[in-house]
């Protein structure tokens, strides 16, 4: 089911069958080096599904699967997920492609996409995505949006930069 569509792209609800799809992008540590570089197996991938699929359960939201309209391939996921940040209810927008199709401006379509979704559809007020300070390229999307950085936090023994929009600089 079709949710949002861009030029060259489609961005559907997730599905359990996605699991196989979404395992070739969270396998590939180009991609996981985000995340410390962990590789996830298929019980790990089922369950990230899942807790995607039961966050859209809950907030009518979440994360989408992209597809490639000219070949049909889900590469990549891009979506909204609420998230308590320094005692803050926050929705981010949350993106991960497959490493052979960086450098495209894939992410920053749909991104730009889910955005425009969120403020007009949804009526969602502003969106952050917490950016690790040396992952370069979700940063610049995250900025070709329209997102400014606003501060730097520590989650999970991490750092993150919190880039932000509000509905109103749109």
């Amino acid at each position: 089911m079709k949710i949002i569509e861009t030029e060259r792209l489609i961005l559907r609800k997730m599905t359990i069958e996605d699991v196989n799809d979404m395992l070739v992008i969270f396998s590939d540590p180009l991609v996981m080096k985000s995340f410390e570089g962990i590789i996830f197996n298929r019980k790990q991938m089922e369950g990230w599904v899942k807790g995607n699929l039961a966050h859209h359960e809950k907030y009518g939201y979440g994360s989408f699967s992209v597809i490639l309209k000219t070949h049909s391939l889900l590469i990549g996921d891009l979506g909204l997920e609420v998230m308590e940040v320094d005692g803050r209810t926050e929705v981010e927008i949350g993106y991960d492609f497959r490493s052979d199709y960086w450098n495209r401006g894939l992410a920053t379509e749909a991104a730009s996409a889910v955005r425009d979704y969120a403020f007009s559809e949804l009526g969602l007020d502003r969106v952050i995505s917490l950016i690790k300070p040396d992952n370069v390229p979700s940063r610049r999307v995250a900025e070709k949006i329209g997102m400014v950085r606003e501060k730097e936090i520590l989650r999970s023994d991490m750092v993150y930069w919190v880039y932000a929009l509000s509905r109103d600089k749109t």
